[in-house]
């Protein structure tokens, strides 16, 4: 599970913009969020370039995920 909808808009960006950073269809962004897909390591680490956070900071904690 990961935070990119929590941490984009702290850092006040947009989907859009997102998506158009990473060479990602605004879909793939959406599964993200959503939390219906999860982006690859790669990813990961270029999204917390991006926005600048720590890539733990991309990811729900082990205690803090709901089953």
């Amino acid at each position: 599970m990961n935070k990119l909808k929590e941490v984009l808009k702290i850092e006040r960006r947009t989907q859009k913009w997102f998506a158009g950073e990473m060479c990602k269809t605004e879909n793939t962004i959406s599964l993200w969020v959503l939390n219906k897909v999860q982006p690859s390591i790669e990813d990961l680490y270029k999204a917390a370039e991006l926005l600048n956070v720590e890539v733990s900071d991309l990811l729900e904690k082990k205690k803090d995920i709901k089953k």
